[in-house]
């Protein structure tokens, strides 16, 4: 692959991969034995987790067949190395700042896999206008709405929320910490339950992850905001997007191979 042609983005919104597309015949079965489909998602997985967060969309997606890939996942993993041919100059950059305040952002798909029909969970959190945290994720749950689905995200980015809000404040450095760290979100109902009183009748899973945003908002670690979706830089790790809108909220990360930008 080292001399291939590049590609503009990981993963389309026409892909559709699912484990139909996994070998049926002992021929389709044959001709996969000398892929290396473990070792390339392997690969991949190490880079969307050190400093692409570009990948972990993809990487998710991949990650789910391997126990049987077909030709089809196969090709897909190979667009994903096309594109790193393509962007193998961009690293992760920082730029610094008077005020450093950890923002976070969080979105979802609905009903994006092809065999489950659950949704994605995608969030990223930016400190110094940079990734310094990110996750791409299929929810446990199969959400029946956009705005479940949404919520879901939201219940994801708190966790996460938490968790770099106390490393962070072990440092000791970062004076914003102690106020609410902002979380955004493009679907006004799922902002709207997450601050509400309103229960869900859905299961007591749905019930607890309420309890638990609804909870971290009132004891002023988090807040959830809306943001219009052109905005939503998160948006890559949920779902295939046009190729402008993919690279604009790459860049919006801080991944990018001009230091200058």
């Amino acid at each position: 692959m080292q001399n291939c042609t590049g590609s503009d983005i990981p993963i389309s919104k026409r892909d559709k991969l699912s484990t139909e597309k996994a070998p049926k015949t002992e021929q389709e079965k044959l001709e996969m034995v000398d892929k290396p489909y473990a070792s390339l998602v392997g690969s991949l997985m190490y880079a969307q987790v050190c400093t692409r967060p570009d990948l972990a969309f993809v990487v998710s997606v991949l990650g789910r067949f391997q126990s049987n890939p077909g030709q089809a996942h196969w090709i897909a993993g190979k667009r994903v190395l096309r594109y790193l041919q393509r962007t193998k100059d961009y690293k992760l950059t920082f730029k610094r700042s008077d005020t450093l305040e950890l923002q976070g952002y969080a979105d979802a798909d609905f009903a994006g896999c092809q065999d489950s029909l659950k949704s994605t969970s995608g969030f990223v959190f930016m400190f110094g206008r940079g990734a310094v945290s990110w996750r791409s994720v299929k929810q446990p749950l199969t959400a029946g709405s956009t705005m479940f689905a949404e919520f879901l995200a939201c219940y994801e980015a708190t966790s996460q929320a938490i968790w770099l809000r106390n490393f962070i404040i072990s440092l000791n450095v970062v004076e914003s910490i102690h106020r609410p760290i902002q979380i955004w979100n493009d679907n006004s109902a799922a902002v709207l339950f997450a601050k509400g009183n309103k229960r869900t009748k859905g299961s007591r899973l749905l019930d607890v992850k309420f309890i638990i945003v609804k909870e971290k908002i009132a004891q002023g670690y988090t807040n959830i905001s809306h943001i219009s979706t052109d905005r939503m830089i998160v948006g890559p790790l949920t779902k295939g997007i046009p190729n402008a809108v993919f690279h604009k909220h790459v860049m919006s990360m801080g991944l990018r191979n001009d230091l200058n930008a």
